[in-house]
């Protein structure tokens, strides 16, 4: 990978293990399809003019196929799911869960013809992976949750791993930030009727307000951005391996600023889930691979 790759790689490891915190803390003042449309409402009030003035948002309308589907497997549905999942969920539990995204993804690069994507070390990765996932949902979950709020999140790693795909083969020659503006802007015009319908009575607390602001701002516009320069970078299945440092992320913010509790099963199949996904999404050293992630794909 190069220098710039580790930069950016960096950059989305910290700045997507902080949503699982700021929607625990969002979703108690509103409903999910109210969270939904805030986040992307107000990112798009910002991107959807800077779209339009740097003549990124036709191309993307263009696409609008690939554009729909990989809205609803990045956006759309995981963000509602993991936005529903986590009025039970602690947000370390579900940053943790969404460490599946590797798995997810080898298994999708395999079914699009990378036959070496489910080699005998990435099979073996699968299953001390779902090792994990099974000591962390089963083992001491001392914060709650239940068997269709981890469905979801395990809903939200199946989208999360395919929409980087759709992305580096149908949107690869897009501008990013058309890509971007448009799929809020979709996400947005989708979720209000139901946001209006769950509007909260009262005006929420401040700290969700200004939780959704974060989503909106750093977790959502920003983050963006950045993630499409990563994949154009080192490729979409690399990109996935950000979920390596998320989780971590995701539980020291949850242990230390919303005293979640560290369970047994958290503590013990943790190791389990981050060495799943890296057998299951590391590539095999032949020469021609070892040369493909020096440079952009």
């Amino acid at each position: 990978m190069t220098r710039r790759g580790w930069i950016l790689f960096a950059a989305m490891s910290a700045i997507w293990g902080v949503p699982y915190l700021l929607i625990k803390v969002a979703v108690d003042g509103m409903a999910p399809p109210v969270l939904v449309a805030g986040r992307t409402g107000i990112a798009a009030l910002v991107l959807v003019p800077l779209a339009i003035h740097q003549g990124a948002l036709r191309p993307a309308l263009r696409k609008w196929r690939p554009l729909l589907a990989f809205t609803a497997l990045e956006m759309a549905a995981p963000w509602l799911l993991l936005t529903d999942a986590e009025r039970k969920l602690p947000s370390s539990l579900a940053g943790l869960l969404v460490a599946a995204v590797p798995m997810v993804a080898a298994v999708a690069a395999f079914a699009l013809g990378e036959r070496s994507a489910l080699a005998p070390a990435r099979l073996f990765g699968l299953a001390v992976g779902m090792v994990g996932v099974a000591f962390v949902v089963g083992v001491g979950r001392e914060g709650g949750g239940d068997a269709w709020s981890v469905t979801e999140v395990l809903l939200v790693s199946v989208g999360y791993a395919l929409a980087p795909f759709i992305l580096d083969r149908h949107l690869g020659d897009v501008p990013p930030m058309g890509v971007v503006a448009a799929s809020l802007g979709i996400v947005f015009v989708v979720y209000l009727p139901a946001a209006i319908v769950f509007r909260p009575e009262r005006l929420p607390p401040a700290d969700s307000l200004w939780a959704v602001l974060g989503l909106a701002v750093l977790c959502t516009g920003i983050a963006f951005l950045v993630f499409f320069a990563l994949i154009a970078e080192v490729g979409p299945r690399q990109a996935t391996l950000i979920t390596f440092v998320n989780p971590a992320v995701a539980v020291a913010l949850g242990v230390t600023l919303l005293d979640e509790p560290l369970s047994s099963g958290l503590v013990v199949g943790f190791p389990f889930v981050l060495a799943g996904c890296w057998l299951a999404a590391r590539a095999p050293r032949t020469t021609e691979q070892a040369l493909a992630t020096i440079g952009p794909h």
